[in-house]
């Protein structure tokens, strides 16, 4: 076989294989997008690429964590799935995780490397939005991390700001501040107002926060 004709069959395969790959990727994303943890067993071993993306740019691994299927999450992770890979808002398995209250996933993300200094589309690390929407035992979890706890957004706020002006002040956000207040956060660090956490939650009646920060010495 001439050289021209050898390049010729190996191109011709690669693209073959190409396609392949690219024909189990898709049957990867719809078995993920059905919680059809077979089905992804098999895109897998039919050479799916574990970071296929969809057409919003999320990696199977990202619709998974959309779905809360933990054992599809598993799988993917166990295949060396990116956990840093951002869809097109800037959403990532590890930092919808986060922000999402799925404690099992976040902390599959953290021991196969998540990016503690990965931001968020409002320039904020996973932390925030945990403290936000109260979710507790992942604030937990990040705060036993080397993530920046003063980490400050877009929005010119920190996990402690959110926590106050984005909670209701009732047991969860009143827990996660306490988390944080014992784990060093900057008490007085105020908003791009100048307005401090515990002024805000003097200002929304949160007693008990004010109670928190005050005995931990904050002006």
């Amino acid at each position: 076989m001439r050289r021209r004709d050898v390049l010729l069959a190996l191109i011709s395969a690669s693209f073959a294989s190409r396609a392949v790959a690219q024909d189990a990727g898709g049957r990867l994303i719809v078995a993920v997008e059905r919680g059809d943890l077979k089905g992804v067993t098999t895109a897998l071993a039919q050479g799916a690429p574990v970071d296929s993306r969809d057409s919003r740019r999320r990696t199977a691994l990202l619709i998974a964590t959309y779905r809360n299927d933990v054992a599809i999450a598993r799988a993917l992770i166990a295949a060396k799935a990116d956990v840093n890979a951002k869809d097109a808002i800037e959403d990532s398995p590890f930092l919808y995780a986060g922000a999402e209250g799925q404690t099992d996933i976040l902390k599959m993300t953290l021991a196969a490397g998540a990016d503690l200094r990965s931001l968020n589309r409002y320039g904020g690390t996973a932390l925030i939005p945990a403290a936000h929407h109260g979710h507790v035992e992942n604030v937990r979890v990040l705060l036993g991390t080397k993530i920046d706890i003063d980490h400050v957004n877009k929005l010119g706020w920190t996990a402690l700001l959110e926590a106050v002006l984005l909670g209701d002040g009732g047991r969860a956000h009143t827990e996660i501040v306490r988390l944080l207040v014992e784990r060093g956060a900057k008490l007085d660090l105020a908003d791009r107002d100048g307005v401090t956490p515990l002024a805000h939650a003097r200002a929304r009646n949160q007693r008990a926060v004010v109670a928190i920060l005050e005995k931990a010495g904050a002006r």
